[in-house]
């Protein structure tokens, strides 16, 4: 049976080695390679038999980092799966990553059986998001009706492009000239409309529905 392959890109190259080391162990997956940052993948795909079905990603790295390789991934090869994996579980670090292409994100505190079950479920499904990323993430993946968008005034859907950035709360409502009040009140109303739980999840669904 052909095993679906991994590209591991991690400048901690022990940490690189033991994940293809684990990986090794789990029977519907192989490692075609390791790189150090985004630059030596991007050299390693201008072979076609390089290319692998998903790229296992770092963030925090040195010439090219986790976020750049996504969205250069998500522009010239958005049939490869990205799963970032970091220790980096910060609202904005998984926004971004989300806007910028990654299919799942999993901290690298994971228990091997979690991983193996992600990468499956990454597979299967086209995306993995752990429960703290959350139920919020893909809630909204099938985009949102017409009828429920129409529920979304002006005002809200403003915060919502906002939501995607990195600003927090207090500079979004200087931005929108209103209080930090207000702007939470938005949040509050829009999780509650969209049965989501976190600036996470309202980021995703501004970002699925083009309203970022």
């Amino acid at each position: 049976m052909m095993k679906n392959s991994i590209a591991i890109v991690d400048d901690h190259v022990l940490i690189a080695k033991a994940l293809s080391s684990i990986i090794s162990n789990f029977d519907n997956f192989e490692v075609k390679y390791e790189c150090q940052n985004g630059t030596e993948l991007i050299n390693k795909f201008r072979l076609k038999e390089n290319i692998p079905d998903i790229v296992l990603l770092d963030i925090s790295m040195p010439i090219m980092d986790g976020f750049e390789t996504a969205a250069w991934l998500k522009v010239n090869y958005p049939e490869v799966l990205i799963m970032a994996l970091s220790m980096q579980d910060d609202d904005s670090s998984v926004v971004k990553m989300i806007k910028n292409g990654s299919h799942g994100y999993l901290l690298k505190n994971a228990h091997p059986i979690e991983l193996e079950k992600a990468l499956q479920k990454l597979i299967v499904n086209g995306y993995f998001y752990p429960d703290w990323a959350s139920k919020i993430v893909f809630s909204s993946l099938g985009g949102a009706s017409r009828e429920l968008q129409l529920k979304i005034s002006d005002r809200e859907r403003e915060f919502l492009k906002y939501v995607t950035t990195e600003m927090s709360y207090k500079e979004i409502a200087e931005k929108m000239f209103c209080s930090p009040r207000t702007v939470e009140g938005y949040r509050d109303n829009l999780c509650l409309k969209l049965e989501l739980k976190s600036r996470v999840g309202l980021a995703v669904y501004s970002i699925k529905n083009g309203l970022n």
